[in-house]
């Protein structure tokens, strides 16, 4: 039985929001995500996004804001490989090792609270507060519709590429344009689990997804629940054992992965 008294406090309450939105876009870009075989570049921007929010605190700016300024400029950059991604797995290693000790260097020159780095690398979600719901909420409206926008495009792109560009589409700008509202997933599920899991959450749901499925519209629609139902089993989990939030999350992903190849 649910212990009710759960939703009793304000911080579960912002938890359950936060981790709810986060999940919803996580689960549908993550999706694209697999179709497009961007894994790679996926965790990359989840490990640059970590130099972005340790140099936030620097300049006593969010933490959320740093990591998605830096990630939508990387985003932009890798996006503009194009059809060229695949191909440049070293290059992006490369600036992923340099965002990585970057970051180290800005939380070395931080003087404040020293569990930010913790928090940074691993998420806090409950400490997320009613102006991190704002923005939350206002990112995953407008990704949202913008990957409803281009939905067809960049399905079509991702299966098809050569007769996708022979019928005239951009195959450069979907992917810049994929890339950025990659670049904004990432940043809300680091808010849940931290940059260093964030591949967690948003490749897990969708790979099981992707296994489980064969329709485009049956395996986007059980990657978000999947992703949905994962943070707030992960939320009630770490309620009554005390445990990270984040470690239930890839424990329960994991789990169900396993389960999902037999």
């Amino acid at each position: 039985m649910i212990d009710y008294h759960i939703f009793a406090y304000d911080f579960m309450q912002h938890a359950f929001i936060a981790g709810t939105l986060a999940a919803i876009l996580a689960g549908a870009v993550g999706y694209f995500v697999i179709l497009r075989k961007l894994s790679f570049a996926a965790h990359a921007l989840g490990h640059i996004g970590f130099a972005g929010a340790s140099g936030a605190l620097l300049l006593a700016l969010s933490p959320l804001t740093g990591q998605l300024i830096l990630t939508l400029i990387a985003a932009i950059s890798i996006g503009a490989l194009g059809e060229r991604i695949n191909k440049s797995d070293m290059v992006i290693g490369i600036i992923l090792s340099f965002c990585l000790g970057l970051g180290s260097l800005f939380l070395h020159l931080y003087h404040g609270y020293a569990g930010q780095a913790s928090i940074i690398l691993f998420g806090n979600l409950l400490g997320v507060s009613i102006q991190d719901l704002y923005i939350m909420f206002g990112l995953m409206i407008i990704s949202l519709l913008a990957m409803t926008i281009i939905s067809k495009r960049i399905l079509f792109a991702s299966l098809e590429p050569e007769l996708a560009e022979a019928k005239g589409l951009s195959l450069l700008g979907l992917s810049i344009f994929f890339m950025m509202i990659m670049a904004v997933a990432v940043t809300l599920a680091s808010q849940v689990v931290g940059v260093i899991l964030v591949f967690t959450l948003l490749i897990g749901p969708s790979a099981i997804a992707v296994q489980r499925t064969r329709h485009f519209w049956a395996g986007l629609g059980m990657s978000i629940l999947l992703a949905v139902l994962i943070v707030w089993g992960g939320i009630i989990l770490s309620y009554f054992t005390d445990w990270p939030i984040s470690f239930w999350i890839s424990a329960l992903v994991f789990v169900i992965y396993i389960l999902s190849k037999s």
